[in-house]
């Protein structure tokens, strides 16, 4: 059993396989079905996910994908009243996807139980999870958020992220938290070939050997549109990835991942049946 300590004294535990519901205050996320542009539509939103059967939402108000910074007062304005008003309706931990210390603390005030950091940690954001007791998703990538770059070539990309995690979480305990406040996810598709990704996703055991729970952010992304289409460049978009993402959840479901994070209630089908076949 693992388990994922989050605010509040909360505790997930693992087995079994858990899904968030993803949910983005914006107008420009890649995928059309996550676009909730106001924080009162995220919270209707949000709100739906859960009466699907979703455990936990993540919420988030910046893109992931390349684009010029966002004023943290700009992203604290669109987030924190989604987060209010989840963590006071929503009956599950609501998590707040963003890599800004500013408004990981302001999240956290507005009831946040955990920070998903997409950037790869600072000294600033370990200190605050440390201070608060809070979850953490500690995710890999080789550089700054919302930057394009060309991805690195890997010997074995599961053994140097691993490495990566490995050295990552020492930093956070040398500040201060917990190891049972820590999940990793892999970053599919960051600073990583489609090949890379598909690597990493078929050895989720290896990276679980680090004894934390371990985070799939699969759902709809690019690396899925290149193996349908066969090549990168002729992929098709996020609204055209729903059976691909449905394929990919249940093998990554099957080799253990202790939470997928999904935009759809199909996939979190397909979750819980690919939870009973392999772990009964």
């Amino acid at each position: 059993m693992t388990v994922w300590r989050l605010s509040g004294g909360l505790e997930l535990t693992f087995p079994p396989s858990l899904a968030a519901g993803v949910v983005n205050v914006t107008a420009d996320s890649f995928y059309s079905g996550a676009r909730s542009v106001t924080p009162s539509q995220a919270i209707e939103d949000g709100l739906r996910l859960v009466d699907s059967g979703f455990d936990l939402l993540d919420v988030g108000a910046v893109a992931a994908r390349s684009g010029p910074p966002v004023d943290a007062a700009a992203e604290i304005e669109n987030l924190v009243p989604a987060i209010a008003g989840l963590a006071e309706r929503a009956g599950v931990p609501v998590m707040a996807d963003t890599f800004q210390p500013e408004v990981a603390r302001a999240a956290l005030d507005a009831g946040a139980a955990a920070i998903n950091d997409i950037s790869g940690g600072s000294g600033e954001m370990y200190e605050l999870i440390a201070e608060r007791g809070c979850g953490y998703v500690l995710m890999h990538v080789e550089g700054p958020p919302r930057e394009d770059r060309t991805p690195p070539v890997y010997d074995d990309v599961v053994a140097y992220v691993k490495e990566w995690f490995s050295e990552r979480i020492e930093l956070t305990r040398k500040a201060g938290v917990a190891a049972e406040q820590v999940a990793i996810d892999p970053g599919p598709d960051f600073d990583k070939a489609v090949d890379d990704t598909i690597e990493l996703l078929g050895r989720i055991p290896e990276l679980q050997e680090l004894g934390r729970p371990v985070m799939a952010a699969i759902s709809r992304k690019d690396y899925l549109g290149a193996v349908m289409a066969g090549s990168w460049e002729e992929r098709p978009g996020a609204d055209e990835r729903g059976a691909a993402t449905l394929a990919a959840t249940t093998l990554a479901t099957a080799r253990g991942a202790e939470i997928l994070r999904l935009h759809d209630p199909e996939s979190l089908d397909a979750m819980r049946v690919a939870e009973a076949i392999a772990r009964g």
